[in-house]
């Protein structure tokens, strides 16, 4: 068996991708594959990608027919993937040398179901080092005690699928595939999924992997409908949290995250197209009137007050809208 695949999504990439493989081959091994995964692009990308085909040692290049979105597109890579260790990595991304035998390393020697890592946000030429926020390092714990406290920022707030390596068990018992066809916020359910059904991790620093902010074919700088993903994203959440054996103690971190996340879009709706922006009020207040009230009422009067206020009048639109109808 191989010892590690590293799932690697493209999609109209060409300016990037050459940085991405790059830093591929300064991390390549035997045992490892590469699985570049080109989710139908329209540019040069298909191009460098069997380029790398032929140059890159472990490198596999998967076509998709359709354009599915990075969930679909890593699911794509995830079903073909034959090592014991799974990583992942964007297309306009790209690593440190030697970043993949260092990690697989740590998880090696922690004997853990996965390790999350630290990483370095850029953005043209500035750099900051992120870090996942859980204290202990190199200390393998129960994911579970990980998803709290609800007040502040968790190892659930830092979903990143490729800040990290996983098992290969992780991967036959179903935790790995994303949720298909979500464009936005695909990470959040699988962060999620994974931190509730884990048996074991750990947070091991090591920031490796450069993750490029302000990329313009990125959705994160896209206004249209596809942003509206995160609305389905947490509904998953909240739906596979409320039938958890901690539902009670779970949910308010659930619902705050949410709240936080439409507060968020809610408070920079001008940078989405008009039908979009009003599509977005009408379904956070429908998100809002969908969540457990008494938990929502609880998370309202500990957010600070200009999001608590923002909220509440989403609210108040959606009992309204409820009652109009």
């Amino acid at each position: 068996m191989l010892t590690l695949s590293v799932v690697v999504p493209f999609y109209n990439v060409q300016t990037y991708a050459p940085d991405a493989l790059k830093s591929l081959a300064l991390n390549a091994r035997d045992d490892f594959e590469f699985l570049l995964v080109d989710d139908c692009s329209t540019d040069g990308t298909p191009e460098l990608l069997e380029r790398a085909a032929r140059t890159l040692p472990g490198a596999r290049v998967l076509r998709r027919g359709t354009n599915g979105g990075l969930a679909t597109a890593r699911n794509t890579g995830l079903d073909a993937a034959g090592g014991r260790y799974v990583a992942f990595l964007d297309g306009d991304d790209w690593l440190a040398p030697g970043h993949l035998a260092r990690t697989l390393a740590a998880i090696e020697a922690l004997s853990c179901d996965f390790v999350r890592t630290d990483h370095v946000r850029t953005a043209g030429r500035t750099r900051s080092v992120q870090r996942i926020p859980y204290g202990p390092q190199h200390v393998v714990a129960d994911p579970r005690t990980a998803i709290l406290p609800a007040d502040r920022s968790s190892s659930v707030d830092y979903p990143y699928a490729w800040a990290g390596m996983y098992h290969r068990r992780l991967l036959d018992a179903g935790l790995l595939h994303f949720t298909d066809g979500l464009r936005t916020a695909e990470d959040r359910p699988w962060i999620w999924r994974l931190h509730r059904r884990a048996r074991s991790f750990a947070a091991v620093g090591m920031p490796g992997i450069f993750y490029r902010r302000g990329v313009s074919t990125s959705l994160t700088q896209i206004g249209d409908e596809r942003q509206l993903d995160f609305i389905r994203a947490f509904d998953q959440v909240l739906a596979e949290t409320a039938l958890d054996r901690e539902a009670e103690r779970l949910l308010p971190k659930a619902v705050r995250t949410y709240c936080a996340i439409i507060a968020h879009h809610n408070g920079s709706i001008e940078r989405f197209e008009p039908a979009v922006a009003k599509k977005l009020r009408s379904t956070s207040a429908d998100a809002l009137r969908r969540m457990p009230q008494q938990v929502l009422d609880d998370v309202l009067d500990a957010m600070d007050g200009e999001r608590s206020a923002l909220l509440r009048r989403l609210r108040r639109r959606a009992v309204t809208g409820a009652a109009a109808r």
